[in-house]
């Protein structure tokens, strides 16, 4: 498998045989699909950050995270979510599929 991106909690890497990715969320390895590594941009991009900084909207600065049909739960601190956004970004800009690389190419 190839190391397509990699963050401080996270690393992404593709598997050519399989034509399927691998995310390394530290304690757990997750296999998805292209159309699966995209709901999870959609959903990390969808978490407002803004919550964790105020007390009222999310107390205790956790979210949770479902991925690929609610086979996998994971309970996220803030650290961690500013991360995942951070790394979701950088491995769509390696791959070549990142919204602002789309807008530029056109």
């Amino acid at each position: 498998m190839n190391v397509i991106a990699q963050s401080s909690y996270y690393t992404l890497y593709q598997s050519a045989k399989e034509r399927t990715f691998h995310v390394d969320f530290g304690q757990k390895m997750v296999r998805m699909s292209l159309c699966q590594l995209l709901a999870l941009r959609y959903k990390v991009m969808s978490i407002p950050i803004e919550s964790h900084f105020d007390g009222d909207l999310n107390k205790h600065g956790f979210e949770v995270l479902l991925l690929c049909n609610k086979e996998h739960l994971f309970v996220l601190n803030t650290y961690e979510i500013l991360d995942l956004k951070q790394f979701v970004e950088q491995s769509f800009m390696a791959l070549g599929l990142s919204v602002e690389a789309e807008t530029v190419t056109a």
